[in-house]
């Protein structure tokens, strides 16, 4: 299997279209074979005929002057006359043949191109025209076949999955586009040999790449965790074992789902907390009422205990409510000078960057807004000075921007980094642990990406990037990468 362009004539996708067209070929050469022996055995009885006929006519004439030269002349004359008439007949025939023996050798060489000269009529002719027909035939199922690999490569190229195709002793034969940027930053590196680069590789990828069995895998990039699901089959491919290694990241896939189970977990709790809270509300309301003459301040302050509360309780179920609810962007075109200048007016101890008047970015102004007043709350709570809160916004000039919230605060450590965006977790007192969970679900939501790291020198730097409309979603895949061609 070649990486691109055309199909040599033993590839598979090449083998199947001609097999018919090489039944086709010896169909018709047997027929026009036959024609053609058909008329040659003519030819020599039409050449025989009229060698007799010379032959008879000399013997008369020498039989007259010189009787005993008779018999050699007649045979003689007789055989000079036929090969004079079949000469030229074989001689086209020779020819034709010997011109189909060399077009048949690059046909099986896979060139379909030759083709030869029609005589005006006779089995020659047909066996020439027969001839050009099948190359036109063979030309027209190559070219079919090659825009059927063509596809199949470009599918293949196209898919989010990275597909690799290995030799017996891991040689790379395929690698598609997916695979290029996970393992080898982009490059192609055919005839490489994969298994070699495993050696330094994360030890649960090693694992799963030499284990027998489809699997899921998890290894560390850059401070968070991915998850992947590798899938390998084994076939025999020009008389060769080769396998066939599928790796899918699964980390969007796996934090979707288990979001998607926090949201009906809380649809559910808020629903039964709030048929139970607006009830308690009711008779303490109703409690305070009926004891009113009683003046009774011990009884007064345990129904202002009981309101205050389950107020406090409802406040928190609305707050994992909203979280649950969340709508889907509505991305249109903001001015990032205007966007920002508001954002500025709600935060005014941040400190942000200027951009070009005319900057733009595709995103939902009031999610991207909610997203940046979180992260700026984070950095302020984070205990560093005021004048280290920056905030840099910048578009890529194809509608997506990049946002990047920095502080030096204490910074997180390995364990809260990997679990600082996951709901309902949370370092701080009181914390409900959905301001980043919250930033996470709108930035995906756009199709971008979001990523903590600690600062050189102390504190934190949270990159959100959201795509533009012009731009794919960058797979996510390719960002959390196995480089293995520098390791």
């Amino acid at each position: 299997m070649k990486q691109s362009g055309y199909s040599s004539p033993d590839s598979p996708l090449l083998l199947c279209p001609l097999a018919p067209a090489r039944l086709h070929t010896t169909r018709v050469f047997a027929d026009n074979g036959a024609i053609l022996r058909a008329r040659f055995s003519l030819l020599c009885l039409l050449g025989a005929t009229a060698a007799c006929i010379a032959a008879a006519v000399v013997a008369g004439l020498v039989r007259a002057r010189e009787p005993g030269l008779a018999w050699p002349l007649v045979l003689l004359t007789g055989s000079s006359v036929g090969l004079l008439i079949l000469l030229p007949a074989l001689l086209r025939g020779l020819r034709l043949l010997g011109q189909v023996e060399h077009g048949l050798d690059q046909f099986a060489r896979g060139d379909f191109a030759p083709a030869l000269a029609v005589s005006p009529a006779g089995g020659l002719g047909r066996i020439a025209s027969n001839f050009n027909a099948l190359g036109a035939f063979l030309r027209e199922r190559q070219q079919s076949a090659e825009q059927s690999e063509l596809l199949l490569h470009t599918l293949m190229d196209a898919a989010p999955m990275a597909i690799l195709l290995l030799e017996d002793g891991g040689a790379i034969e395929y690698a598609n586009d997916t695979a290029r940027a996970l393992f080898f930053e982009g490059r192609a590196l055919e005839r490489a040999n994969f298994l070699a680069m495993l050696g330094d590789a994360p030890a649960a990828f090693r694992e799963a790449v030499l284990g027998e069995q489809d699997r899921l895998f998890s290894v560390s990039i850059d401070g968070s965790t991915e998850t992947y699901h590798l899938a390998k089959r084994h076939f025999e491919l020009h008389g060769s074992t080769h396998t066939l290694l599928m790796v899918k990241h699964l980390t969007r896939e796996l934090r979707r789902q288990e979001i998607d189970i926090w949201k009906k977990l809380v649809r559910v709790v808020s629903h039964e907390l709030n048929n139970s809270l607006a009830p308690i509300k009711s008779l303490v309301h109703s409690a305070r009422i009926m004891t009113k003459s009683t003046e009774n301040q011990k009884l007064d302050r345990v129904f202002s205990t009981i309101d205050e509360r389950a107020s406090h309780l409802q406040g928190f179920v609305e707050g994992y409510a909203r979280f649950a609810r969340l709508p889907s962007p509505r991305p249109e075109s903001v001015n990032l000078g205007e966007f920002l200048a508001h954002v500025g007016a709600l935060v005014p101890y941040a400190r942000i960057a200027a951009v070009p008047g005319d900057a733009r970015a595709h995103f939902d102004r009031s999610q991207l807004e909610q997203v940046i007043i979180n992260l700026l709350k984070n950095a302020k709570e984070a205990g560093g000075p005021a004048e280290g809160i920056a905030l840099d916004v910048c578009g890529d000039g194809s509608g997506g921007a990049t946002i990047v919230v920095s502080d030096r605060g204490s910074g997180m450590s390995a364990e809260v980094l990997e679990s600082a965006m996951l709901p309902f977790f949370s370092t701080k007192e009181g914390g409900s642990g959905l301001g980043l969970a919250l930033c996470r679900e709108i930035v995906e939501a756009h199709g971008g990406g979001i990523r903590l790291e600690n600062r050189e020198g102390g504190g934190l730097s949270v990159t959100c990037s959201v795509p533009g409309p012009r731009r794919p979603a960058e797979s996510e895949s390719l960002r959390a990468k196995l480089t293995l061609s520098r390791i």
